[in-house]
């Protein structure tokens, strides 16, 4: 009986390492996240659809409005990537990645971006809250939050 309980208590623990070595090898949501946003700064809305869950209930509120699935979203961005300039730079020393559970979490960070013509380009300070999932063994972007950056009082 002894055995028997030492094998269990032996399998679990191999089964939790194997576990956390395996999520451990999966690139992690800032990673995921540096990679989303060149594929955003190359302006190609296939290399981005992969980072994005595809649901009819995926989020991205901008602008004050709300723009539902994935579809819709990318459409959207495919119109803001027709400015002569467009660039994407967040600030990751000041990403904060709250965890809601061992498949979910919240990346928020601060982000610059310019885009408009050559010769007058637009610069918008941005704080970016965005909703990961783990799904089919990779972190996908469910909900992104964006909204103007101010001056802290």
């Amino acid at each position: 009986m002894r055995g028997l309980k030492l094998l269990c208590v032996l399998g679990l623990g191999l089964l939790g390492f194997l576990g956390a070595a395996a999520q451990a090898a999966e690139p992690d949501i800032p990673t995921t996240y540096r990679a989303f946003v060149a594929a955003q700064n190359s302006r190609d809305i296939d290399r981005i659809r992969p980072f994005l869950q595809n649901r009819p209930d995926f989020l991205w509120v901008s602008d004050g409005y709300s723009y539902w699935g994935t579809q819709a979203v990318l459409d959207r961005m495919a119109r803001f990537q027709t400015a002569a300039l467009w660039r994407a730079e967040p600030d990751m020393a000041q990403a904060k990645l709250v965890p809601l559970g061992a498949d979910s979490a919240y990346l928020h960070l601060p982000l610059k971006l310019t885009f408009g013509s050559e010769a007058a380009p637009a610069h918008y300070n941005f704080l970016v809250s965005i909703l990961w999932v783990r799904a089919e063994g990779s972190w996908k972007i469910a909900a992104l939050l964006t909204t103007l950056a101010h001056a802290t009082p």
